[in-house]
């Protein structure tokens, strides 16, 4: 039988902080046990679970908080599921039934081939944009990845949020990052013409993204990724694609463009969806499992032998953690400078968060394993949800734009590496940064800075 959530005040106080938060009925349906999955269906949104007898409001933001994190972990299987031809999930398919498969995000549209010269019109299947120096290596249904940073601009794609600067791996290579939305939004985007400056400067309106709902389909999605270079041997580890790297020409540094064909891993993947539970939409972000130490690890000193961003062998002193390159950055060189990244703890008084997503993690493991004790899925790890505790039905509560989200911040070492921590409006904060987000003519965007991109 469908209920109700209403859930009138919860109320945690930790530290120094204090979370007032309030469900509105408006959010989505009971159900009787959330639970992960494996299945190709992408969920329209999240659904909840009865809470418990006589719970304590920090037992209740923890059942709450699981509920999100079984809908990332949903989300995260059904969008790495092998597609079939219409690059949905093929039903008949199992994701890590190969040890590893292509999958249904990389088959979105890349911005890159959205925001087109001079403002043309774009078609969600096209051709993909293949730069001059690439054209020679290109064979139809190759990705080509050339930022350098999540968040591209139209002067530099050197950047991660705030200009702070690209994450080197141990191996002295950069990271690059790719971002694709679904056809839903790409839909939306076409319709109302806002691939190009002429259309974002004729809209009328709010910018406002398709929602999905608990039993309707899946709304407006964005898919942020992160890969490394890696060798042959590595390919067990990671979901890996051969790719062409591209790094276009720069003056400062001088350099020529230059491309070429490379065997990448996945790092980490940032999922942004628009809800009815989530105007302000629901983020969920991964990481490969060796990327990074905790700062509770480096305290007790207690490492693996290997991470993608951390060496273990070299002192703080010597390598500062969670600092940014130094300049001159060239991405077409190997750099002697690796980053030293470290997962700080940005969950102090949302100790929920870690409980929740260790809980969640453990469960997908299971499912995971008992398809292939090779697959390469079990090596990605959710590191939390951030949700708009205060939301009505696709729309924000009057007086509340961001929603109140919980956890507070919530960073991918990735992808906001240098951002990490608790220092409101500087920290990482999914809903914050992004309701920032303008178009070209410096109008909301809806909580997403691609359509900055428009030309």
């Amino acid at each position: 039988m469908k209920k109700i959530v209403t859930i009138l005040l919860l109320t945690i106080v930790a530290a120094t902080m204090v979370i007032m938060t309030s469900i509105p009925t408006s959010m989505a349906p009971v159900v009787a046990d959330p639970a992960i999955v494996l299945s190709s269906n992408i969920p329209g949104d999240a659904t909840f679970g009865a809470l418990p007898p006589n719970a304590t409001n920090e037992q209740k933001l923890l059942a709450i908080q699981g509920d999100f994190d079984i809908y990332s972990w949903n989300t995260f299987i059904a969008l790495n599921w092998p597609p079939g031809p219409d690059g949905n999930g093929d039903p008949n398919k199992t994701i890590g039934q190969d040890g590893d498969n292509d999958t249904v995000w990389e088959h979105y549209r890349d911005v890159a081939d959205i925001f087109l010269p001079g403002g043309a019109t774009p078609t969600y299947n096209g051709q993909t944009s293949v730069p001059a120096q690439c054209k020679a290596s290109f064979k139809p249904g190759m990705r080509i990845l050339s930022q350098v940073g999540k968040t591209p601009t139209v002067l530099t794609d050197f950047s991660q949020p705030f200009n702070t600067g690209p994450l080197i791996d141990q191996n002295g290579n950069y990271t690059r990052y790719e971002i694709l939305v679904n056809k839903p939004m790409f839909d939306y985007i076409l319709a109302n013409k806002l691939y190009s400056k002429a259309g974002q400067k004729a809209f009328q309106g709010e910018v406002a993204f398709p929602c999905g709902g608990p039993t309707g389909p899946e709304g407006a999605i964005m898919v942020k990724s992160a890969w490394k270079v890696i060798s042959p041997a590595d390919r067990g580890r990671f979901h890996t694609e051969t790719v062409l790297v591209y790094s276009p020409a720069s003056q400062n540094p001088k350099y020529p463009a230059s491309c070429s064909t490379k065997l990448m891993g996945l790092t980490g993947l940032h999922i942004g969806h628009k809800t009815d539970s989530a105007s302000q939409w629901l983020w969920s972000t991964f990481e490969h499992v060796d990327n990074a130490p905790t700062e509770a690890d480096v305290a007790s000193k207690k490492f693996k032998n290997k991470y993608n961003y951390y060496n273990p062998k070299c002192t703080a002193a010597n390598c500062p953690p969670n600092q940014v390159p130094p300049r001159p950055w060239n991405p077409t060189k190997v750099s002697a400078f690796h980053s030293q990244v470290v997962r700080m703890n940005m969950f102090k008084g949302n100790e929920f968060a870690f409980q929740s997503a260790a809980a969640r993690n453990a469960d997908a493991l299971k499912l995971l394993l008992g398809v292939n004790a090779k697959s390469v899925w079990q090596n990605y790890e959710l590191i939390s949800t951030m949700w708009p505790t205060n939301t009505g039905k696709c729309q924000a509560t009057p007086g509340d734009p961001l929603g109140t989200p919980a956890p507070n911040f919530l960073a991918n070492t990735t992808l906001e590496t240098y951002i990490q921590g608790m220092v409101p409006n500087a920290s990482s904060n999914c809903i914050e940064c992004h309701n920032n987000a303008t178009m070209t003519n410096a109008k909301p965007s809806d909580f997403t800075y691609i359509l900055q991109r428009a030309q």
